[in-house]
């Protein structure tokens, strides 16, 4: 067999099995359909000190030219890197990053100067997995989030289709764990995302204007919102609105089989003050255990109060809060409190049970600006209509 210059075969023998790798300027092939991209052969090292961005980069430009299925490999270790971009668009059918070991951010926040970490922009069906950690180092940062220019996104997914990200631990983001903006058809699984309780706008994930998103079968505890849900989503699985004056509708919002434990809030609904005239329909929280929870139901439009006294113009409508059982930690265990400009309408509440948490006492709801349709159970007895 004759081996062109520059290549390396390397044959392992156990027993009866054979694993063949070929190695061709730091392209591994292995038996399986993908073209292998390891970062170490393109200059990483696991170095507390070494900045791996731009190695990171360069493997992934690598396996995004490649003409057949490409694998990123972050392999087993520890890493920091600065702003990491994925762009496209890619020849590679599909792109998978898999992040094997320990992904540390570099401290220094004027490293990011996009707004977030990881981007991925520009690109369709890209896999993000590997079970390994994304570490955003947020504590040395967190004491300059002042809520006017955000702090770095961990993970950012912008004008993306057809892609995942699962089987991936994020810990203390700067800002945001993960955005997905502008994209479609994204699923996001089996993702554990935690920060203290104190740090400040750490959310779990926040969508905006994007299409058919799927948040399952993870875990988030943080700082802030665990599932934040901005402007011009369409149907999304899994919010803040009217903060901005180029705020879209919002219409087909989904959250299902979810356990909150000792949060502040469960299922909310919340608008600015002095809003655009946008509106919010057909979004349903359905099958929520509360455990101790300071807010189970609740829509706010009056968030921001008091900078401006201007009503939300922000329409709520179609909105289900359905099979909603467990503890609340405060009284008023049911708020529904509307903007006198728009009142919402179509407001449902079916099969309510909920109960005080510890010595709370006796639950009640509150209503206001509010058309409401009450099924089957009621625990706290349901707010008539409130308009």
């Amino acid at each position: 067999m004759t081996i062109p210059a520059g290549t390396h075969l390397i044959v392992q023998v156990l027993g009866i099995c054979i694993a063949c790798f070929l190695t061709i300027n730091g392209v591994e092939s292995s038996p399986s359909s993908h073209a292998v991209f390891n970062i170490f052969n393109y200059g990483a090292k696991a170095e507390p000190k070494f900045d791996n961005a731009l190695a990171i980069i360069k493997a992934w430009k690598a396996a995004c030219e490649s003409s057949r299925p490409a694998k990123v490999v972050i392999p087993a270790g520890d890493f920091m890197a600065g702003e990491v971009v994925f762009s496209g668009p890619c020849k590679a059918p599909t792109t998978t990053v898999e992040i094997q070991g320990h992904l540390l951010a570099n401290i220094d926040p004027s490293t990011y100067t996009s707004g977030a970490w990881i981007m991925v922009q520009r690109v369709d069906n890209v896999v993000l997995t590997g079970g390994g950690i994304i570490n955003g180092e947020g504590k040395f940062d967190w004491k300059y989030a002042d809520g006017v220019s955000p702090l770095a996104v961990s993970l950012l997914f912008q004008e993306v289709g057809n892609s995942k990200a699962h089987n991936l631990k994020f810990v203390d983001s700067m800002g945001f764990h993960i955005e997905v903006m502008g994209s479609h058809d994204i699923d996001l699984r089996n993702l554990t995302i935690t920060a203290p309780a104190d740090s400040p706008y750490t959310d779990g994930v926040h969508l905006t204007n994007s299409i058919n998103v799927n948040v399952t079968d993870s875990v988030i505890a943080t700082g802030d919102d665990c599932v934040s849900i901005g402007h011009g989503n369409q149907t999304s699985f899994v919010g803040n609105l009217g903060k901005h004056a180029d705020e879209k509708n919002l219409k087909g919002v989904t959250v299902r089989n979810c356990i909150l434990t000792g949060t502040t809030n469960g299922a909310r609904i919340k608008t600015y003050h002095d809003s655009p005239q946008i509106t919010a329909s057909d979004i349903v929280f359905q099958d929520i255990q509360m455990n101790n929870v300071q807010n189970p139901i609740m829509i706010d439009q009056h968030y921001n109060s008091t900078a401006t006294t201007a009503q939300s113009k922000v329409k709520i409508s179609n909105a289900r809060f359905v099979n909603i059982k467990g503890t609340s930690a405060s009284a008023v265990a049911v708020s529904l409190n509307c903007s006198s400009a728009v009142p919402c309408e179509g407001i449902e509440l079916a099969d309510i049970d909920l109960k005080p948490a510890g010595s709370t006492g006796p639950l009640t709801s509150a209503c206001s600006n509010a058309k409401t349709v009450l099924k089957g159970t009621q625990n706290p007895p349901g707010p008539a209509n409130c308009v």
